[in-house]
């Protein structure tokens, strides 16, 4: 045999050629090895990043997109995806440094200037990290994007392109950042604190529930709302965005362990498990109430599920996780039918989903953290998350304020009536979804 391969014409320069490439690649796994970095997180942790972001494109533009009427769709669709584009950009420049940075106000804001467009932020792993941490970056970005684009739902079909895309810039800079900091930031006063959030109840839901509700106070309601019906243009779009963001919040949550490991997939069941417990407890509370389970309202129950477990994702036990998703469809499903007592126009149900649903899940997360999990709960962690809820209400809702009292003074919130009248698709971008008909 090895006089056979010997006479081969070139086989001694392959054979050099393989070795030379296993020396290659043994010194690239002993690099690795010292530096921590394993490719099955970071395989794991790139999957989970490229999910969340199909959850604001194209999952949450389908899911609202669908709700609104005709003539507004795709202005749905154009603030979700300008949303992402533009947080995209500061988020490397300035947000992340803000989040992540070295804190420089005693646990309340990271160094802005330490990170300026990723400075330091390297795409290798450090010695005690198992993934570079420009990836933790980009997965951080995936929440950044879809944070602003949620308060899309409370101002649909009435608000300025221009002055959204404002409110996207400061909302993002200075109310989303500063809030990681808190919470998920090593210095963190939050985290100091000890309150818990795995992927992000109030950092994500929360802030975008209570800073929806003082937008759609602020921008007033649609013309004809309470007076003419406004329904949903395209079910079908409602149901395949929420499988979407269904789906994608297994990055959402199972990413936020940061490892392929035991936590992840805890999360990732529970994540699951309420989110069908979700679906049922608003599907049987509707039935109850009005006679009929619809389509909107299941969908509406899976994200409200979606977003009531993400705080106690990996904190908790799967027989908890029912008790989350199952109480969360019956709270939503009332908190949105609320609003036509109260009168204030959240279009598409941001405070009743988003702000309920992620305030519940926090404060649930206190009452049943699983002690194997996370060191317990009870009275003393309820205590914790409820001034964590406290602190994010306080900061959104007063920066939220000041942020759209200065645009109205500025360059205007709101289109005037002939526009809202004509749609948003014609008036803000020249364009029509539907050419040929599909009317609103």
């Amino acid at each position: 045999m090895t006089r056979a391969i010997r006479t081969l014409p070139g086989m001694g320069a392959f054979l050099g050629v393989l070795s030379a490439a296993g020396a290659a690649l043994a010194q690239e796994a002993e690099a690795a090895a010292e530096s921590g970095l394993d490719s099955g997180d970071v395989a794991w942790i790139l999957t989970s990043s490229a999910i969340v972001l199909m959850m604001t494109i194209p999952g949450l533009a389908l899911f609202y997109g669908g709700l609104v009427r005709a003539k507004n769709v795709l202005s749905i669709f154009m603030l979700c995806f300008v949303t992402a584009a533009l947080v995209s950009v500061t988020w490397v420049l300035w947000g992340y440094s803000i989040a992540f940075g070295p804190d420089v106000a005693g646990g309340f804001l990271g160094s802005p200037l330490a990170h300026l467009g990723l400075a330091g932020v390297s795409w290798e792993a450090g010695a005690d990290e198992t993934i570079p941490r420009q990836l933790f970056m980009v997965f951080q970005l995936m929440f950044a994007i879809i944070t602003p684009a949620l308060i899309v739902g409370a101002i649909a079909e009435r608000m300025k392109f221009g002055a959204f895309l404002l409110f996207v810039l400061l909302w993002s800079t200075f109310i989303y950042a500063p809030l990681c900091h808190w919470v998920w930031g090593p210095d963190g006063w939050l985290l100091g604190l000890g309150a818990l959030d795995f992927a992000g109840g109030t950092v994500v839901h929360i802030s975008s529930g209570v800073s929806a509700l003082v937008a759609a106070l602020m921008l007033g309601p649609r013309r004809g709302f309470l007076k003419e019906p406004m329904p949903p243009h395209n079910v079908a779009f409602v149901v395949v965005g929420a499988a979407l963001l269904w789906v994608g919040w297994f990055g959402f949550n199972a990413g936020s362990a940061l490892a392929a490991n035991g936590v992840a997939v805890v999360a990732f069941v529970n994540t699951n498990t309420a989110t069908g417990a979700a679906v049922l407890g608003w599907m049987c509370t509707e039935w109850l109430s009005r006679g009929k389970p619809t389509a909107v309202g299941a969908a509406t129950g899976a994200v409200a599920g979606l977003v009531a477990i993400t705080p106690a994702a990996g904190f908790v036990e799967p027989i908890s996780a029912i008790a989350i998703g199952a109480v969360a469809g019956f709270l939503c499903y009332q908190a949105c039918n609320l609003k036509q007592r109260l009168g204030y126009d959240d279009a598409l149900d941001v405070v009743g989903v988003h702000g309920v649903g992620g305030t519940w899940g926090a404060l649930a997360t206190g009452l049943l953290a699983s002690a194997a999990l996370s060191g317990g709960g009870g009275l003393a962690q309820l205590g914790k998350q409820a001034a964590g809820v406290l602190a994010t209400y306080v900061l959104c809702g007063a920066g939220t304020f000041l942020i759209i009292s200065v645009l109205k003074a500025t360059v205007g919130l709101r289109v005037d009536e002939e526009s809202e009248e004509m749609g948003l698709d014609l008036t803000q971008h020249a364009e029509s979804a539907y050419t040929h008909g599909g009317g609103s």
